[in-house]
Order: C-alpha cells, then sequence, then structure tokens
C-alpha cells in the first residue's frame, strides 16, 4: 500500500530524535543544501524569514567545538535572548526525565555531579558532530522573530530526518552568545538563537539508545 503524505509526515515526526553521538564522516554538503531548501518553505510571521543560518564544514566545526569547550570552562552564561526563569510542574517532570534518560544510557548515576557535569560539557563539543549550523534571528523582530526561527528549526530538523541524517538543536550555544558573536563576526543587530548539530548517527553509541516521551495530545489541546 503507497504511504500517504499524512503518513509519511507522521511517521518522520515520530522518528525524528536529538542525535547526541555522531559517526565521524561528514554529510554531504548537497544533502544538508537540499534539507535547508525544503526548511525555507515553512510559514513565517508576513512572510519575513527572519532566519538567517551559518553552515560550518567539518573543519570549522572541529575548531569551534574545540574552542568553544575550553570556553565555557571559565565563562559566564551570556544569551541574548533569555533563557527560562524556571520549569515547573510537568515542564520541570519531563525536563528531568529527559536528563535522566540520557544520564543512564550513558551510565552516570545518579548524585554524580562530576559525570553528569562532564555529559553537559558535550554540548559544547557539538556531541562530536562534523557539521554545525548556527541559527540566528533579527533582534527587532523580537518574539516574533523567534517563534518564526523556531519553526524553521522544526522544520529543517525533519527535513534531516528524511535525508537520515541525524541532528540535535541546542540552545546552550546560545547560552555564550559573546563568543559566538566574535567567532562568526555576527552584525549586533542579530541574536544568537541556537546551534544544530548535523551528521549521520552513531546507532551503536548508548546516548542514542532512548526516545523520550510524548504527552498525549489530549494533556494539550482543549477543544471549545
Amino acid at each position: 500500500m503507497t504511504e500517504t503524505d499524512a503518513e509519511r509526515l507522521g511517521r518522520l515526526l515520530r522518528s525524528r530524535y536529538s542525535c547526541r553521538a555522531f559517526a565521524p564522516r561528514p554529510v554531504e554538503p548537497a544533502l544538508i543544501d537540499a534539507a535547508l531548501a525544503d526548511a525555507q518553505h515553512v510559514a513565517s510571521w508576513c512572510n519575513s524569514q527572519p532566519w538567517q543560518v551559518i553552515a560550518c564544514g567539518a573543519p570549522e566545526t572541529a575548531r569551534l567545538a574545540e574552542a568553544l569547550y575550553a570556553h565555557v570552562a571559565e565563562a559566564p552564561h551570556a544569551s541574548d535572548i533569555p533563557f527560562p526563569t524556571a520549569y515547573e510542574g510537568a515542564y520541570r517532570d519531563r525536563r528531568r526525565r529527559c536528563g535522566w534518560q540520557l544520564y543512564e544510557a550513558v551510565g552516570v548515576q545518579k548524585g554524580d555531579r562530576a559525570a553528569s557535569a562532564r555529559q553537559m560539557r558535550e554540548n559544547f563539543r557539538f556531541f562530536g558532530a562534523p557539521q554545525l549550523l548556527l541559527i540566528t534571528t533579527p533582534r527587532a523582530l523580537g518574539t516574533y522573530g523567534v517563534l518564526d526561527c523556531g519553526a524553521y528549526v522544526s522544520a529543517l530538523l525533519t527535513a534531516l530526518t528524511a535525508r537520515g541524517i541525524g541532528s540535535c538543536a541546542m540552545a546552550s550555544i546560545a547560552g555564550f552568545a559573546p563568543f559566538v558573536r566574535d567567532w562568526f563576526d555576527l552584525a549586533g543587530d542579530r541574536d544568537v538563537l541556537c546551534g544544530i548539530a548535523v551528521g549521520y548517527p552513531d546507532a551503536d553509541h548508548p546516548a542514542n539508545g532512548f526516545r523520550t516521551e510524548r504527552a498525549a495530545p489530549g494533556e494539550m489541546v482543549d477543544w471549545r
């Protein structure tokens, strides 16, 4: 039976996950370009299309990862866009569950703060991804620009999944915006939103061996 567009989209959305271990082989640039082209068709407020992407090849990604990993050991958190002030209730529970699924997968024991800190810092090595995409948004567009870029990131992750490419969207990079701004010589009117680690998944790595849960639609949707 032929798969419908709706079925294929649903399958892609369900199969996407945050890849946290990558094979060293870089993804062919043409495949990344094709995913970027697909994501460009996402809806945006007044068709403003506010996202800008800096696509880093393997050498640049490796150089940045080494420098950023060293930088975060001493530098204070400094983001262009405020991070959440608190996770409470169901949001706190989901965040904790996701974190412990990862820690359990890679063998970090509860209470081992040193090991959990080491795992957290792998964000700044992009989990070994051979390529990185940096997403920025115009400061003047504020919340709606961020909203549009969020839709773009979601579409891009799905487009990468459709091509067998692993990815992980990382706000952690945005937590050190001054460093990132200097590294890429970004214009002062753009905010650092997130990075996306890109590469072929290491299917045998335990960090890729779990999947986060999703709440039932009934918990989110209030039909009137």
